[in-house]
C-alpha cells in the first residue's frame, strides 16, 4: 500500500469510527452528548484535538483531521507532499505513541544547529528510519489518537 493509500485508510478508518456515535442521555436533567464503539481512534480525543463537529464529520472533515495529524495544514497539502516527506510521516504517524510530530520537529533542528546544515528529505527521512530502528525515543510516550496499530 503506498503512502496516499494508508492515509485515505486512516481517513475513512477515522469516519467509520465516528459513525459509531450513538446518542445518550448523561442525567436526570436530560443532557444528551455521544457515546463511541471506534475500532482504531481515540475518537473523543480526534474530536476534542481537532475542534470536530460532532454533529456532521464527512469524511472529508475525517481526511483534514488526518492530514493535520501527519503534520500538513490540509489534505491538499498532504496530496501534494512528495514521496519522501510521506514516507517520514507515515513513520512519525504509526509511532505517534512514542513521539509526537513537535518533538519530531524539534529534534531535526537541533540536529541541524548541531551540524550546521538543513537537511533534504532524503536526510530527514535516513534519520527517521535510523532513530526508530535504534531506539531513541523509546522511553518517551504521548497520548496517542490511535487506538492499535493494526492498519
Amino acid at each position: 500500500m503506498d503512502t496516499i493509500d494508508f492515509f485515505k485508510l486512516q481517513s475513512k478508518n477515522l469516519h467509520r469510527d465516528f459513525k459509531t456515535r450513538k446518542l445518550i442521555i448523561n442525567n436526570e436533567f436530560g443532557e444528551l452528548s455521544y457515546e463511541y464503539e471506534p475500532k482504531h481512534f481515540d475518537i473523543e480525543l480526534v474530536i476534542y484535538d481537532y475542534n470536530l463537529d460532532e454533529e456532521n464529520l464527512t469524511l472529508m472533515k475525517a481526511q483534514h483531521a488526518i492530514a493535520q495529524m501527519a503534520g500538513f495544514r490540509k489534505w491538499t497539502d498532504l496530496i501534494k507532499a512528495s514521496e519522501t516527506d510521506l514516507k517520514i510521516v507515515k513513520i512519525l504517524y504509526e509511532n505517534q505513541d512514542i513521539i509526537d510530530l513537535r518533538m519530531w520537529i524539534d529534534y531535526i533542528a537541533d540536529e541541524e544547529k548541531m551540524d550546521q546544515t538543513r537537511f533534504d528529505s532524503e536526510t530527514k527521512l535516513a534519520i527517521c528510519e535510523q532513530v526508530f530502528e535504534m531506539g531513541v525515543f523509546g522511553d518517551v510516550l504521548f497520548d496517542c489518537y490511535l487506538l492499535d496499530k493494526k492498519y
